[in-house]
C-alpha cells in the first residue's frame, strides 16, 4: 500500500536516529529541522508517587470582567536555551514518528494492558527510538515514558514526558487520529513540545507537526498558529475524551457530553488527547476537556494550546499542572462559560470522594507548581 504525501522536503539525516537509519519521513515545507551533537550516557531507574490536591487558579478581572487564568508554561529553561531544548524535542518526536510511519500500513501485533486498553509493538519501538535521542543529548535528564516509566535522575530540573503513540486504538484500526507526543518540563512547567499528528488514512498517510517553546508561540508545519476567535458556545465545536474505567468520572463526563451537544455545534470524541489539544491550538475546535489523563498525554499539548493564545486549567477552574487528573483547554474566550457546567460537575465528583490529587509525579522531582 502506498502513501500520498503533500509537497514537502525530506529532513536531512539526524544524528539522533538509531544506528541503522530507517527511511525518512516526508515533512512539510517551511518546517524547521535541526541537527544536534549527541553525547552517550546511561540513566538509572526511579520511582513515581502522588501528592497534593490541585489548587485554585489565581484569577484577576480585566476589561469587561474577562478572567485571566494563570499561565502554565515555564518562565525559564535554566541553563539550556529554549531553542536547544526544542531542537531535541522535535528530533525525538520525528524519530518516533518515523517508526510509526514505517509500521502504519503493516499488520499490528496487539496486546492488552486492560480489557480494552491496547498496546502494540509500535508503541514500544517508538519509545525506544525517542529515548535514544533524549539520552544521547541529555543523559542526566529525568524521563517519564508511557511504556517505560521513570528513567534517570530525579534531582534533574528537566522532566521529559513521552507518549510514543497517543491514540493506540485508532492506530490499531488504521483510523486517524493518533500522534507521537514529546514534551519537556523545567521544574514541573512545560518548556518545549512537539506533537506529530498522523493525518489522512490507509493508502494516504501523512503528518502534521505542531511545536512550541514557552514564550515563543506555537507552530504547525512551520507556520504560526492561533486559537479561534469564537466567543459563543452555540457557535463552537467542542472535543472531549473518555477513559477506560466506566466509573463516576466517566458517567459525569457522559452527562457533560450530552449537555454540550445540546447547546453547541457538536462534541467530538477522537481518542487522542495530544491531537485534540492541537486542534484547539489550530483553531479548528474551540475547547477540549477530559478526566484522568496522564502527564505524557498532556505535557506537549497544553503548551501548544497556551502558546497559540489559548487557556489551560483544571476542570474545576483550578491552576493546572501536568500531574493533575483533569484538564480543560480552550480558546480562552469560552473558558469561563464552559466552566459554568464543567466546574460544578467536577466539584460534585470531589464531594463523592473521587481522588483529584496529583499523580505520576516522580519521587523527589522538584517543581515550582
Amino acid at each position: 500500500m502506498g502513501r500520498c504525501l503533500l509537497s514537502s522536503t525530506v529532513i536531512p539525516p539526524l544524528r539522533t536516529l538509531l544506528p541503522s537509519d530507517p527511511p525518512k519521513l516526508a515533512f512539510p515545507k517551511n518546517f524547521s529541522t535541526h541537527s544536534a551533537i549527541f553525547h552517550y550516557g546511561v540513566c538509572t531507574t526511579g520511582a513515581k508517587t502522588s501528592g497534593a490536591f490541585c489548587t485554585k487558579a489565581t484569577l484577576s478581572e480585566v476589561g469587561n470582567n474577562k478572567k485571566v487564568y494563570s499561565k502554565i508554561g515555564a518562565d525559564s529553561t535554566g541553563s539550556i536555551p529554549s531553542n536547544e531544548l526544542l531542537q531535541v524535542v522535535e528530533a525525538a518526536a520525528k524519530t518516533g514518528a518515523q517508526v510509526v510511519m514505517d509500521a502504519v500500513n503493516k499488520p499490528r501485533n496487539v496486546t492488552y494492558k486492560g480489557l480494552t486498553d491496547l498496546v502494540t509493538d509500535t508503541d514500544k519501538s517508538s519509545e525506544v527510538a525517542i529515548l535514544e535521542v533524549v539520552r544521547k543529548n541529555f543523559p542526566d535528564h529525568l524521563i517519564l515514558g508511557e511504556e517505560g516509566g521513570i528513567i534517570g535522575d530525579s534531582s534533574s530540573d528537566y522532566l521529559w514526558c513521552i507518549d510514543p503513540l497517543d491514540g493506540t486504538t485508532n492506530f490499531a484500526h488504521g483510523y486517524p487520529s493518533f500522534a507521537v507526543s514529546v514534551g519537556v518540563l523545567f521544574r514541573g512547567k512545560p518548556a518545549a513540545a512537539t506533537v506529530v499528528e498522523f493525518v489522512g488514512g490507509p493508502m494516504c498517510w501523512n503528518t502534521r507537526i505542531f511545536s512550541a517553546a514557552a514564550g515563543k508561540g506555537a507552530f504547525a508545519n512551520g507556520e504560526k498558529i492561533h486559537v479561534s476567535g469564537t466567543d459563543k458556545v452555540e457557535q463552537s465545536l467542542l472535543v472531549t475524551g473518555f477513559g477506560y474505567d466506566h466509573d463516576d468520572p466517566w458517567a459525569t463526563n457522559m452527562e457533560l457530553f450530552k449537555d454540550f451537544t445540546d447547546v453547541s455545534r457538536g462534541v467530538r470524541r477522537l481518542g487522542a488527547a495530544a491531537v485534540d489539544m492541537c486542534h484547539v491550538a489550530l483553531g479548528i475546535a474551540e475547547a477540549y476537556w477530559e478526566y484522568r489523563l496522564k502527564p505524557w498525554d498532556m505535557a506537549a499539548g497544553v503548551l501548544i494550546v497556551e502558546e497559540a493564545g489559548g487557556t489551560v486549567s483544571c476542570m474545576d477552574g483550578g491552576k493546572f499542572s501536568v500531574f493533575d487528573r483533569s484538564v480543560l483547554v480552550s480558546n480562552g474566550l469560552l473558558h469561563a462559560k464552559l466552566l459554568e457546567k464543567i466546574g460544578p460537575a467536577t466539584e460534585n465528583l470531589k464531594g463523592k470522594g473521587i481522588d483529584f490529587s496529583v499523580w505520576f509525579k516522580p519521587e523527589n522531582y522538584h517543581t515550582e507548581v
